[in-house]
C-alpha cells in the first residue's frame, strides 16, 4: 500500500500537507492519508465495478424472481456504502503496519533469484492460502452463536446481484479479508502484485453475486463461479469456497449448483413465463 501512499503523495497530498511541514513519514499524516485512501478506493472498487456487472452482465429478469426484495439493488447499495467506513479502520491499521515496513512485502521483482518464477508462485499461493482460510472463516460465520449477529444480514440477498457482493456486516467483510491481510506478513510477496491481486479478489466479489452461471466445462469441477454462490444464498450451509470447491468438498459442503440442473432463480423466472417464479426452499 506504500506504492498507493507514494503516488497520491506525489500527485496531492504533498502539496495539502506543505501547509502544516508535515514530513511523508510522520505517522499521524500516513494514518490519516491511508484512511482517506482505503475509504475512497474501498468506495471506487465496489461501486464501479459492481456498476459495470450490473448493467452488462446481471440479467435484469432476475429481478422478477419473488425472493427479491422490494428495492433491492438501493438496499444492497445503501448497506454495502455504510459498511465500507467502518471496514477501513481496520484495514488502514494493517496497512499502516505494512507501510511502516513490518511486513515481507518487497519492491524489486529481481530481489529474489527466480524473479518472475517468483511472483507467479506467489500468485498461486496467495489464492490457495486465502481460499483455504476464507473458508473456514466463512463457515465459521454460520456458526449458530454467530450467524445472526454478524453474516445474516447478507443473507438478506436471496437472490443476490452484483451490488450484493460488498453488502454485508463491516466485522463480517473484514473477517473474510483477514487471510489477504495475513499472507504478506508470513510470506514475501511482490508490492505491485499484492496490488493487482488486491484488485483481482474485489472483482471476483462481485463476479461470484453477478447471476452469470457459465463456467468451461473442463473448470467446473473445480472453480467455485456465481452458480455455487447462488445456491450459497439460497440454502445457507453449502458453497462456503471463494475461489474453488476443494474445501468444499473436503469439508462435505459441496452442493451441485441448482442451475447446472435447470433450476436457477432466472430458469425459474423463465419457465413460470409471466416474469414471476416459485421461490426456493431455504434449508
Amino acid at each position: 500500500m506504500d506504492i498507493v501512499l507514494d503516488y497520491a503523495d506525489a500527485a496531492l497530498l504533498d502539496k495539502v500537507y506543505s501547509n502544516f511541514a508535515i514530513p511523508r513519514d510522520n505517522i499521524w499524516r500516513q494514518l490519516v492519508s491511508l484512511l482517506t485512501i482505503v475509504n475512497i478506493g474501498g468506495f471506487l472498487l465496489y461501486i464501479i465495478p459492481a456498476s459495470l456487472s450490473y448493467h452488462f452482465l446481471f440479467d435484469k429478469r432476475h429481478l422478477n424472481h419473488p425472493l427479491i426484495l422490494k428495492d433491492q439493488v438501493r438496499k444492497e447499495i445503501k448497506y454495502a456504502l455504510g459498511s465500507i467506513p467502518y471496514m477501513s479502520l481496520p484495514t488502514t491499521a494493517v496497512f499502516m503496519f505494512e507501510v511502516r515496513g513490518y511486513s515481507k512485502l518487497y519492491d524489486n521483482v529481481h530481489q529474489f533469484r527466480l524473479g518472475w518464477i517468483a511472483v507467479a508462485f506467489q500468485i498461486v499461493t496467495f489464492i490457495l492460502f486465502t481460499d483455504c482460510f476464507i473458508y473456514w472463516i466463512h463457515r465459521g460465520l454460520h456458526h449458530k452463536l454467530i450467524y445472526k449477529y454478524i453474516h445474516k444480514d447478507h443473507h438478506k440477498w436471496k437472490v443476490p446481484t452484483p451490488f450484493a457482493s460488498h453488502a454485508f456486516h463491516p466485522v463480517d467483510g473484514f473477517m473474510q479479508s483477514c487471510p489477504y491481510h495475513i499472507y504478506p506478513f508470513l510470506f514475501p510477496l511482490h508490492k505491485f502484485t499484492y496490488l493487482f491481486l488486491f484488485v483481482f479478489v474485489n472483482l471476483w466479489t462481485i463476479s461470484i453475486h453477478d447471476g452469470v452461471y457459465s463456467v468451461p466445462a473442463v473448470m467446473k469441477p473445480f472453480v467455485n463461479g456465481s452458480a455455487h454462490h447462488t445456491d450459497h444464498h439460497l440454502f445457507y450451509n453449502y458453497n462456503y469456497g471463494q475461489f474453488f470447491t476443494l474445501w468444499d468438498r473436503i469439508g462435505q459442503s459441496f452442493r451441485t449448483p441448482s442451475a447446472w440442473d435447470g433450476d436457477s432463480p432466472l430458469a425459474q423466472v423463465l419457465q413460470n413465463g409471466n416474469g414471476k417464479a416459485n421461490g426456493h426452499k431455504a434449508e
